[in-house]
């Protein structure tokens, strides 16, 4: 499993004027926050990365000064700073011995919202497999010519082509980085071109919402519509019933037997555009059949699990509280077990959910009365094939 995310921060950011000159391009405000935090944010919620490297240059004493030793959920933050320009693949030499076996690399000046899980499943053939952007119109951004899904050739701005368009996201054989001899070094002129005469080179085309803010009309834009593009609709997952096989009390990775389809059904939801949740009771806590670590555990696998597919859950909630429970600091009520909707309410509180469109998806009478708790429909799941479920009730989160 890919465990590690690069992002590249060391640019000048000399389009952007005066701006850069105090601070790095990605720490600028985008939004009311740090344009990096919205990054990290947006790799933190796939759950698989156990860290992110951000490779710093320019003005890199602010990037460490913010970001070093820092933590967002399991994910852990480091930095390596370079002394001098070294270019995007200098970048990586300079970092070389921090670098994983394999990395997803990613540009900290823009966003691309798609799911980058597909790209982690698919990147199985070449040494470098690019994520691009589908359906670009006009002529500013230079093409990639592929061959099934194999890239031959770039194209330059200007020359008139079509085709997709480098997203600057990519998942990186480390191999690659050791055989940069000359710095600095442009992995864009440098090193892909070479890739790609040798076959080894892979893209695959996404839509989505994307936003570089290296100019200044783009940075303006992005700064009045990124909190807007990043509000999602959402569906709330039950869990054992739905996602698996309620087997009662379900702790143990070996005994966890998925629905049919289950896993394609958040994959579904992840393409779509959707926060993909699971909300679940789990009173087993309480009743001490078993411990939070072990939920918390089991819920780590099952991530795990649905990255294999380019599948992932946003937040994995739970309560393990019981009015009846024999464990004394669980033993209450509260208003985060179903029916009552809090985990559903806190989850939209910690989230940009756009509730209008959201939806719960449950087995029990419980997860429905949860649902409308919170102003949410309710679908009832009474088995069969999950994916197929879920997709007759998803419309894509970019349409209406």
């Amino acid at each position: 499993m890919l465990r590690q995310a690069v992002i590249l921060v060391g640019g000048l950011g000399t389009r952007l004027g005066a701006r850069t000159k105090m601070a790095p391009k990605p720490m600028l405000d985008i939004g009311g926050r740090p344009f990096l935090d919205t990054l990290i944010d947006e790799l933190a919620r796939y759950h698989v990365f156990d860290e992110i490297l951000l490779l710093a240059g320019h003005k890199a004493d602010i990037v460490e000064t913010h970001y070093a030793g820092a933590v967002r959920g399991q994910t852990k933050i480091l930095v390596s700073r370079e002394t001098e320009p070294l270019g995007t693949g200098g970048a990586l030499v300079n970092a070389h011995d921090l670098l994983h076996d394999r990395f997803l690399l990613l540009n900290g000046d823009s966003l691309f919202d798609f799911n980058l899980l597909d790209l982690i499943a698919r990147a199985q053939g070449g040494r470098v497999h690019m994520a691009l952007r589908d359906g670009v119109t006009g002529d500013r951004y230079g093409r990639v010519v592929l061959d099934g899904d194999v890239v031959r050739d770039f194209i330059a701005p200007g020359a008139g082509a079509t085709g997709p368009v480098n997203a600057g996201i990519y998942v990186v054989d480390k191999s690659v980085v050791a055989e940069i001899a000359k710095l600095p070094a442009s992995l864009e002129q440098d090193v892909f071109p070479g890739l790609a005469k040798s076959g080894e080179l892979r893209g695959t085309a996404y839509r989505g919402y994307f936003i570089d803010i290296g100019i200044p009309d783009d940075f303006a834009r992005a700064d009045r519509e990124l909190r807007k593009k990043l509000r999602r609709p959402a569906v709330f997952f039950d869990r054992d019933g739905v996602l698996n096989h309620d087997s009662g009390y379900t702790f143990e990775t070996h005994k966890l037997e998925w629905v049919e389809g289950a896993r394609e059904a958040v994959k579904a939801v992840n393409d779509a555009g959707y926060f993909a949740f699971v909300i679940t009771n789990q009173s087993g806590v309480a009743r001490g059949y078993y411990e939070e670590h072990h939920v918390v555990a089991l819920h780590r696998w099952m991530a795990d699990q649905m990255a294999l597919i380019g599948a992932h859950i946003d937040a994995f909630e739970y309560c393990p509280d019981h009015p009846d429970g024999t464990v004394a600091r669980y033993c209450r009520i509260s208003d985060r077990r179903k029916p009552a909707p809090g985990m559903i309410t806190d989850l939209a509180q910690r989230f940009p959910v756009d509730m209008t469109r959201s939806m719960v998806i449950g087995d029990k009478p419980s997860d429905i009365e949860a649902a409308h708790a919170a102003g949410l429909p309710g679908h009832l799941f009474e088995g069969g094939n999950l994916e197929r479920f879920v997709r007759q009730r998803l419309t894509p989160a970019g349409q209406t």
